[in-house]
């Protein structure tokens, strides 16, 4: 995949999977290999695609708003980093939070096979 080809996948994926929350697209867009090094997400969830959509539909239902916006977007090889802000609302409490990450996904057969991700704290919005 070319680089341009490669940041639209990765943006296509963010704007399917968490903006419209459509969990479906993890079968389209995760290798059935997929690895997960994120920090963020907790041990113990199953392999392949199976693990995002896990861990989504849990963030889901916690922050029913949930969404995340591109704001930095780089590919080289096989690789694509990804600047992004996070924001959404708890659903028991009602606070807004907000949080900024790096993920850098490394791409295989047109689709993503690894994941690693670095991200802030969730910090209130006032």
């Amino acid at each position: 995949m070319k680089p341009e080809e490669a940041k639209q996948f990765v943006r296509q994926h963010f704007e399917e999977f968490v903006n419209r929350k459509d969990l479906s697209a993890a079968d389209r867009n995760f290798a059935a290999e997929y690895i997960e090094h994120g920090s963020d997400v907790p041990p113990g969830l199953p392999s392949g695609p199976a693990g995002p959509k896990q861990y989504l539909a849990a963030a889901f239902t916690r922050f029913p708003d949930i969404h995340v916006t591109i704001e930095d977007i780089i590919a080289e090889g096989d690789k694509v980093v990804v600047r992004n802000t996070w924001r959404a609302t708890d659903g028991q409490s009602g606070h807004k939070i907000e949080f900024s990450g790096i993920v850098i996904w490394r791409l295989a057969g047109n689709r993503l096979a690894e994941r690693w991700a670095y991200l802030q704290s969730p910090h209130p919005v006032h």
